[in-house]
């Protein structure tokens, strides 16, 4: 059974947003693709493509933090969770071709500047994902500005790693990066954490 056409519009331009970011996506093709009358468009988004986009990023910004807080919720172990995170993402770029990535890169990279909502979503979400691995490295006992400083660490390591895995097609980058970033949280933790 297919979706309700709002929730098939705003999925498609998540996915269209990823591959090739707010200015290289058309309402047209947002249309064929979702399926969708054209009519259903204002319908549904009165705000328009800007409307639309605010709506899919949303989605793709929660997806993405509710995985990452449930992969640190299943495990003791901050660094391995973190790895496992990773590992995944990793998974999952290459069963989408290399088309699958961080939902806010494409469109900061594209800078759609004269939409401030949407600039601020993105850095919403960066501030967001680094807040939840810093409360996972607090709770896990790493003191709070170490915390600060190693999620930041991580969140710039996935988006490198990213970058470079669509570059080459292939995520050995991925998969070595999540491996010496679990290497180096661990360190941080105490001893008492489960290694």
């Amino acid at each position: 059974m297919m979706a309700p056409t709002r929730e098939r519009m705003i999925e498609t331009t998540a996915r269209l947003l990823q591959h090739r970011g707010y200015h290289g996506v058309s309402l047209n093709e947002i249309l064929v693709e979702a399926e969708a009358p054209r009519g259903s468009l204002y319908f549904h988004f009165p705000g328009g493509k800007d409307q639309l986009v605010r709506d899919a990023t949303r989605l793709s910004i929660a997806q993405t933090t509710e995985f990452l807080r449930t992969t640190l919720s299943e495990s003791s172990n901050p660094a391995r969770a973190l790895r496992t995170f990773i590992e995944e993402t990793a998974r999952m770029m290459a069963a989408s071709d290399y088309t699958f990535g961080c939902p806010v890169a494409p469109l900061i990279l594209d800078d759609p500047g004269d939409v401030a909502e949407i600039e601020a979503l993105c850095r919403q979400a960066f501030e967001e994902w680094t807040s939840v691995v810093r409360d996972a490295l607090v709770a896990a006992g790493v003191p709070s500005p170490r915390a600060e400083t190693l999620a930041l660490m991580v969140e710039a390591t996935h988006e490198g790693l990213f970058l470079i895995a669509r570059a080459y097609r292939d995520t050995t980058p991925i998969m070595k990066g999540a491996q010496e970033l679990e290497a180096l949280i661990q360190t941080a933790l105490p001893a008492s954490t489960n290694r």
